[in-house]
């Protein structure tokens, strides 16, 4: 069952060809054998998920059933669950069980998914390698001296390594897509507002957005038509009518399917920075969208070499704030001595957080500062609009953008740890997206000396559905996605 589809796995539920519990023990058997090495969950609780397996079994035998019915799901650790601990990958966090569910973990509940475990992250999801976890590094499954990406890189690692069918992520400036480049399955990030971040551990709270990883675009479809949705306890969530994410993906026998399609390719994301190795993989998938019927035109992003600096002002601003309620006053981490009141607060922010975490704090609240909230925090967000003009002047020419996830495959655990800025700039293509609030996703397009490399789509606001048929009739002609890890099978 680990090599199927979210579909095929429903079919064979409903059929009784297998119980969830059943599902659910193969899956929690892979994590005891496969996870010592990879560190991709922080939380298993084996009998709470096969609690949830068997009520599943009980509605799929009353005829009760979703799409996702009975299917274990793993969980990035930034999304609160009732009575799981929930650590967002900090020793701040270390010993803080959930009251409550966030809306995406309710929504999978109300659909009868199984809660498969908590995946590892960078620590309050500030990182592009899950290096950064106090739990320690997640290694990748196609080699395991090398990062899976993140901050997501657990929920990546998991999934590429059959240890869960599928799992959630949040993107603030690519987390998804990046880890999924890196680890050889399909990530989307959806537009800012489509899925509730109630319960979701904010980090730069115009930026997150939460969206799932799997190994199709196909697959990506059914686990955003349970996230999406609008939510009344998130003032960012937007009111929209629902819709089916999965509509445009019926089969086609058409040669050219994607005849009358414009790709844009961006002058800015074909130049120096990305790896040829990786770049010639992209060109060959451009190839092969002509051949299903697209047509390609030149477009341009001129502000977006600059989308990194503005990122790295705007989210640390926001994450100063954030993070401020992480005190040792309400929950969480205390240090454990302390003189008075505001030596505790000191003492408990300087053990509970990381150096990365800390970092950004640091440059948070120098740049919303007396004196330099103009000089850095507006002419960021000035910065910002410009961005979102570019892709919208972008899109009067063409459906779709499409360039590399990421500038290189995978690199080794701990190449980048030392030099933040080479880290910021694993991001290089994917920040401009959630700057803007737009949609996109990353799939598998090759290997390059084994690793593999991730193609990104990019789509106008609320062309979830376009994007993802866009992915899929790729995937249809190439079997990229289908590779497994050495090993893994």
């Amino acid at each position: 069952m680990i090599e199927h589809s979210l579909a095929d796995i429903a079919q064979a539920l409903a059929n009784r060809r297998i119980s969830s519990v059943e599902l659910t023990a193969l899956y929690l058997d892979r994590i005891a054998r496969h996870d010592p090495q990879l560190n991709a969950f922080i939380t298993v609780d084996p009998e709470r998920s096969l609690a949830q397996a068997r009520a599943a079994d009980e509605r799929l035998a009353r005829g009760d059933t979703q799409p996702l019915t009975g299917i274990p799901i793993a969980h990035k650790d930034i999304f609160c669950a009732r009575d799981w601990l929930t650590t967002c990958g900090s020793k701040m966090l270390g010993n803080f069980v959930s009251p409550y569910d966030a809306t995406v973990i309710s929504r999978f509940q109300q659909a009868g998914a199984v809660l498969l475990g908590k995946t590892n992250m960078d620590e309050f999801a500030m990182g592009s390698s899950t290096e950064t976890s106090f739990h320690g590094p997640t290694a990748n499954p196609w080699a395991l001296d090398r990062v899976p990406g993140g901050s997501s890189g657990g929920s990546a690692a998991a999934v590429a390594a059959r240890l869960a069918p599928a799992a959630t992520g949040t993107d603030t400036g690519g987390s998804i897509r990046q880890p999924a480049a890196l680890c050889n399955l399909s990530g989307m990030k959806p537009t800012y507002g489509v899925v509730s971040r109630y319960g979701m551990i904010a980090f730069a709270s115009s930026l997150d957005q939460a969206g799932p990883l799997a190994r199709s675009a196909a697959d990506c479809a059914l686990l955003l038509n349970c996230m999406a949705g609008f939510d009344e306890r998130d003032s960012t969530s937007l009111d929209r009518p629902r819709e089916d994410f999965a509509r445009e993906l019926t089969a086609t026998t058409a040669d050219r399917p994607l005849a009358g399609l414009r790709i844009g390719l961006p002058e800015q994301f074909f130049g120096e920075g990305c790896s040829p190795e990786v770049m010639h993989l992209v060109e060959a998938a451009i190839a092969e969208y002509r051949q299903l019927g697209a047509e390609t035109v030149p477009v341009s992003l001129p502000s977006m070499s600059l989308s990194v600096a503005a990122y790295y002002v705007i989210a640390p601003a926001e994450a100063s704030s954030n993070l401020a309620r992480f005190d040792g006053v309400r929950y969480g981490y205390r240090a454990p001595a302390y003189d008075d009141l505001t030596d505790m607060y000191c003492k408990t922010r300087a053990q509970g957080f990381g150096a990365e975490v800390k970092r950004r704090i640091l440059i948070g609240t120098y740049v919303l500062s007396h004196g330099y909230y103009d000089a850095y925090y507006l002419q960021a967000q000035r910065i910002r609009r410009l961005i979102a003009d570019d892709f919208a002047e972008a899109f009067r020419q063409c459906d779709v953008v499409l360039g590399p996830t990421s500038p290189s495959t995978a690199f080794r655990l701990g190449e980048k740890a030392a030099d933040p800025v080479q880290m910021y700039l694993s991001d290089i293509y994917t920040i401009a997206v959630n700057l803007a609030g737009l949609p996109a996703i990353s799939i598998p397009c090759g290997f390059a000396g084994g690793l593999p490399a991730g193609l990104q789509l990019i789509g106008n606001y609320f062309t979830e559905a376009r994007l993802l048929n866009v992915a899929h009739r790729y995937q249809q002609v190439t079997d990229w996605h289908r590779q497994c890890p050495p090993g893994h099978a």
